[in-house]
C-alpha cells in the first residue's frame, strides 16, 4: 500500500504514520517540515499547500494508493490540494469531526444527521483557530473533496481525542492539576457519561477502513455509557500517584460563577448530547476503543518521559486557574468532599 499523508506531523497524524510503518506500507509525508523530522521508515517532501508549484510537482511524485488529509481546515486549499492529487490517486481520506454536525451538542448525532452548510470555496482569509468557524469550514473541506472524488472520498469523524502527544492540552490539564494534590473542583455529576476516544485507535481504525476500500462517513467515539467523568478524574488521580480529593460542585452553581464549559474545566459541557455521538457503524465495522485508562495512563507515561506537545494556541485555553479555584472551592456551599 503507498500512502502519502497529508500533514502528519502533530498529534493524529504522528500516530497514523505510526501505524501505517508498523503495517508495512510504503509512506510518504508532504509538510512544511517545521514540526518534526520524518520518522523512520517515512519519506518527507517538504513542502507548502497554498503553492501550486508545489502541489504539482508533490503529484508527479506519485502515484499512491491512498491520501490522507489529517490536518485540512480551510476548503478553498483543501480543495485545490484535492484537485491536484486526483490523477494521483484512487481514494481519499479526510480527517473530519464531530463539529461538522448542525445539531450537536444539542442533539444525538449520527451519520445521517444534518450538516452545517459549507462552501467548498471559501477562504476565510485567517489560519487562526476560530470554534465556531470550525465545523462549517470542516463541511466545506468534505464538499470540496466530494466534488473531485465522489464516492471515492472517506471521511471520518471523530468525537474528542485524547492519548499521547496531546497538544489541545485537556488531559495534559487534569493530569497535571491532580498530580498537584489537595481539592480539586470537579464538576457533578460525576456518573455523566463521557466518549473520548484514544488517538492510537482513531489512526488504527482509519487505516483499517483505508485497507478495506471504505468509502462514505464514519463516526468514531468511544461507546456511549461506558465512561464516565468520575472514570477520567479518579484514572488520573489513580496513575499519578496523586492523594488528591474532588469536590464535585453542582454544574448548575458552575455556571453561575461563569466558569466556562469545556475549557476552563476541561471536557466538562452541561449540555445533554455533548456526549451522544452514534458510533455504532464505525462499531461494527471493527472499531474498537481501548479502555479510558489506558489512555490515561499512556499520556502520563508520556509527560513524565518529556513529551512535549506541539505549541498551540488553544493549548493555553484550557484550565482553571489556581486562584480561580481556590476562589470557588472556598465559594462552594456546604464543600462536600469526595474522599476516595
Amino acid at each position: 500500500m503507498r500512502i502519502l499523508i497529508l500533514g502528519g506531523s502533530w498529534f493524529v497524524g504522528r500516530a497514523v504514520v505510526a501505524d501505517a510503518i508498523r503495517r508495512g506500507w510504503e509512506v510518504t509525508l508532504f509538510n512544511r517540515g517545521r514540526s518534526s523530522i520524518a520518522p523512520e521508515g517515512a519519506h518527507l517532501i517538504r513542502g507548502d499547500w497554498e503553492r501550486d508549484t508545489h502541489l504539482t510537482q508533490l503529484a508527479a511524485c506519485g502515484p499512491w494508493n491512498v491520501v490522507l488529509d489529517v490536518a485540512g481546515a480551510v476548503p478553498a486549499v483543501v480543495g485545490n490540494m484535492a484537485r491536484v492529487l486526483a490523477p494521483a490517486t484512487e481514494h481519499y481520506v479526510f480527517m473530519s469531526t464531530i463539529s461538522v454536525y448542525r445539531d450537536w451538542p444539542y442533539r444525538p448525532v449520527d451519520e445521517f444527521s444534518a450538516l452545517w452548510d459549507g462552501d467548498p470555496d471559501l477562504d476565510p482569509g485567517t489560519r487562526r483557530w476560530d470554534p465556531d468557524a470550525y465545523g462549517p469550514l470542516k463541511v466545506g473541506c468534505e464538499l470540496a473533496i466530494r466534488r473531485e472524488f465522489g464516492d471515492r472520498a472517506l471521511f471520518v469523524r471523530p468525537h474528542v481525542i485524547l492519548g499521547p502527544g496531546e497538544y489541545v492540552g485537556r488531559l495534559p490539564w487534569w493530569l497535571s492539576r491532580i498530580n498537584q494534590g489537595g481539592h480539586v473542583l470537579a464538576p457533578a455529576p460525576p456518573e455523566r457519561s463521557i466518549q473520548p476516544v484514544d488517538v492510537r485507535d482513531v489512526a488504527r481504525f482509519t487505516l483499517d477502513l483505508v485497507a478495506a476500500n471504505a468509502t462514505g462517513a464514519f463516526n468514531i467515539a468511544a461507546p456511549i455509557g461506558r465512561d464516565t467523568y468520575a472514570d477520567l478524574l479518579h484514572a488520573c488521580r489513580d496513575v499519578t500517584g496523586s492523594a488528591a480529593e474532588f469536590v464535585w460542585a453542582d454544574e448548575a452553581w458552575l455556571v453561575q460563577q461563569e466558569v466556562r464549559e469545556w475549557t476552563e474545566l476541561p471536557l466538562w459541557r452541561t449540555l445533554p448530547a455533548a456526549w451522544a455521538m452514534d458510533a455504532g457503524k464505525a462499531q461494527r465495522a471493527g472499531l474498537a476503543c481501548r479502555p479510558l485508562r489506558e489512555t490515561v495512563a499512556d499520556t502520563w507515561s508520556w509527560l513524565r518521559e518529556g513529551g512535549v506537545p506541539i505549541a498551540h494556541e488553544r493549548f493555553a485555553e484550557h484550565g482553571i486557574s489556581a486562584e480561580r479555584e481556590t476562589e470557588l472551592l472556598t465559594a462552594w456551599p456546604n464543600s462536600p468532599r469526595d474522599p476516595g
